[in-house]
């Protein structure tokens, strides 16, 4: 299944719904131009919604490294939205949990950004 992008926001929160996998290829360039379109416009919260996510490779791990050195240096964050085992899985072997700050609850995610981020 081909990765499908939905972009959403919560006050000054960007929350990015992805379905299917973050694989090598179109997948992981589609998200790079959806994090790059964020930043660019000037969105620093935002929170990626995995729920929907069925496979992550190598090359999507690198992805969402890069995109949050990326967001990071422009003075953003990335945070990461009901995680599922599988992912979750490879986050906690990768031992990327420890950089991604993790969410199950929308609203929690949003808040963790500040009280001027869901305003």
């Amino acid at each position: 299944m081909a990765l499908k992008t939905n972009v959403r926001q919560n006050g000054n929160v960007s929350i990015v719904d992805l379905a299917g996998r973050i694989t090598l290829g179109g997948e992981c360039g589609q998200l790079r131009e959806t994090l790059k379109n964020l930043r660019d416009a000037g969105n620093k919260a935002v929170v990626l919604n995995v729920k929907d996510v069925t496979y992550i490779d190598s090359a999507g791990l690198g992805e969402l490294v890069g995109a949050y050195a990326s967001m990071s240096n422009a003075g953003g964050e990335i945070k990461l939205l009901n995680v599922g085992p599988k992912v979750g899985d490879l986050l906690q072997v990768t031992k990327l949990f420890t950089v991604f700050a993790n969410y199950t609850d929308e609203g929690e995610a949003v808040r963790s950004f500040g009280s001027a981020a869901g305003a």
